[in-house]
């Protein structure tokens, strides 16, 4: 039975303090599938993905109103991969089935518990390495929402368990109930992390790194497409700002300062040899505090592309590192 690769370039990270290893680059399911992946693209981009080495599939119940997880368990089943051989993960919090009470934004005991199984059965799956909170609920308790994802653990429906998008002060109080009284703690976020987005990352969170070995499994690494350079003659036909429901990316996509700030990283990528993406992938990789570097693709070219970063992150010296942050700061 064929199964994902195990690459020799790639490099795999402990999931925060957990004992769990990642992909430092990984593959996620965000705007394209269904969007811009059907189910047989989705096989061909998973598979070229486990060839180069990663084992980290990130997927949320929100994507394409669970179609997403639908065309991503089609592709596992098609694959044949032993469920060993890779992480697969899911978010939970806006719900899909519309403005109905207990289903929509929240994290209360209900609805996690009623998404889980949801996500699971569109999976085809009887559990997910990691579940993600997808953001937080100001009303539910916390202790609800921590006893509720440490419960689904002890269940067997999910190994471990994150946030995304959480404040420090958030994760840090549901660390602390966890602690009290002997439940699974969350073990990574889920965060935006890029050359042009970096505070919450480097800032806010440093103490919860420090103090917890707290990870986190990036995304938006190439900042919506904007790292990659594509967009300084407008808004390309394939691209994600083009598709219906996303025009709100275009404004920044094709803001000139943006641009120009960006394109002066082109010389940087074209003295080392490799594209701009590559170039901004391989750069959060460089933050130990990172656990995975989450990728898209829409074709198997770009995930071809994109994983082929791993050639490029050994070029990323510490100068080159800060000649490329001088280069965007404002």
């Amino acid at each position: 039975m064929a199964t994902p690769s195990v690459n020799p370039k790639m490099e795999y990270r402990r999931l925060g303090n957990s004992g769990l290893k990642v992909s430092v680059l990984s593959f996620g399911s965000w705007v394209t599938f269904d969007a811009q992946v059907d189910d047989n693209l989705a096989v061909e981009c998973m598979a070229a993905a486990g060839d180069a080495g990663c084992n980290f599939f990130d997927n949320a119940e929100a994507y394409a109103g669970g179609k997403s997880e639908e065309i991503m368990g089609h592709a596992l089943r098609e694959l044949g991969w032993p469920r060993w051989s890779y992480v697969l993960t899911t978010k939970l919090f806006w719900g899909i089935h519309g403005d109905v009470p207990n289903m929509r934004n929240t994290t209360n005991r209900k609805y996690l518990m009623h998404a889980v199984d949801g996500s699971l059965e569109r999976f085809g799956q009887d559990f997910v390495d990691v579940l993600y909170c997808h953001r937080s609920d100001p009303e539910t308790p916390m202790e609800e929402t921590v006893y509720a994802m440490s419960e689904i653990i002890s269940a067997g429906k999910a190994h471990y368990w994150g946030t995304s998008e959480w404040s420090a002060d958030e994760i840090r109080a549901a660390i602390d109930i966890a602690d009290r009284h002997h439940l699974h703690k969350p073990v990574t976020e889920q965060s935006q992390y890029n050359l042009l987005e970096r505070r919450k990352v480097e800032k806010e969170y440093a103490r919860l790194q420090e103090d917890f070995g707290y990870g986190n499994t990036i995304w938006s690494p190439l900042a919506s497409g904007l790292l990659t350079g594509k967009y300084r003659d407008g808004i390309p036909d394939d691209s994600r700002a083009a598709l219906d429901g996303y025009g709100w990316l275009a404004d920044r996509l094709t803001n000139p300062e943006e641009v120009a700030r960006v394109e002066k990283l082109r010389p940087i990528a074209d003295r080392l040899g490799c594209s701009m993406a590559q170039l901004a992938l391989a750069w959060c990789t460089k933050n130990p505090n990172v656990s995975t570097v989450i990728t898209g693709a829409s074709k198997v070219s770009q995930v071809v592309q994109n994983f082929d970063t791993l050639d490029v992150i050994p070029l990323l010296t510490d100068d080159v590192k800060a000649e490329m942050e001088a280069a965007v700061k404002k």
